[in-house]
């Protein structure tokens, strides 16, 4: 078992150096710059600008969005357990929820390519053969997934019904601690929330905790195609006859 300080081993977020400054982008030397009087000149780099600009949002709008600016410019690799967590956190904190689909686990991602597929061609037999008033009620019922563009975008869909986009806004936080145990990992957050992963055989980590859902649905929409598939051949019987 391996226990590891977060981001790799990094340090805390070092202060910028900004009181009582007047703080000069290195792009700006050269230039006619005049702080007021008595004020000295600090040339600092983009990076520093851009850390000093993330730790002024922490007292403004609260830790999540100064933390989520910060794991923007430093990120360790996606190779690593902190790394696919940040990257989910950051997706959370932008509502970009869809930038998570790469970093689930392999089950999941695979659930949801399946869930997509079975409710697209369950839609276009709907639409194709279905009458009132079950066209309407199943197009309803399926529409949201199977007109979603992709897996990702689907999975946006599934996170807002279920809930999930909301439980994870509410519980990421920093990282407090990650476990390592051959092809699994366990990231503990400063809140106390453990988030499991496993290692797929690219070498990336996934989040783990939505797979058994997904599977489940994958298994469901699965059995709703059949159905839909021998419903609608009764229809096109029904309407040959006529």
């Amino acid at each position: 078992m391996e226990s590891r300080a977060p981001f790799g081993g990094g340090g805390a977020l070092r202060a910028a150096p900004f009181p009582g400054r007047w703080v000069v982008p290195s792009s700006a030397k050269g230039q006619n710059a005049r702080p007021h009087d008595g004020a000295r000149i600090e040339h600092v780099t983009r990076r520093q600008t851009l850390l000093a600009i993330g730790g002024v949002a922490v007292v403004i709008a609260g830790i999540p969005l100064g933390w989520s600016a910060w794991t923007a410019l430093r990120f360790p690799s996606d190779k690593t357990p902190e790394g696919c967590y940040l990257r989910i956190a950051l997706a959370f904190s932008r509502s970009r929820v869809q930038d998570c689909f790469a970093y689930l686990e392999t089950g999941s991602q695979h659930a949801l390519y399946a869930i997509h597929a079975s409710r697209k061609e369950s839609l276009a037999r709907i639409r194709a053969s279905f009458e009132e008033p079950e066209r309407t009620r199943l197009l309803e019922a399926y529409g949201p997934e199977g007109d979603a563009a992709d897996p990702a975008d689907c999975f946006v869909v599934m996170a807002r019904q279920r809930g999930w986009d909301a439980r994870l806004r509410r519980d990421l936080s920093g990282i407090r601690g990650v476990e390592v145990v051959g092809d699994r990992a366990t990231i503990e957050t400063a809140q106390g929330t453990r988030y499991p992963f496993r290692r797929g055989d690219d070498g990336l980590w996934g989040l783990t905790i939505f797979t058994a859902d997904l599977v489940a649905h994958r298994d469901r929409t699965a059995r709703d195609l059949v159905v839909v598939q021998k419903a609608a051949e009764a229809y096109d019987r029904a309407k040959a006859g006529k």
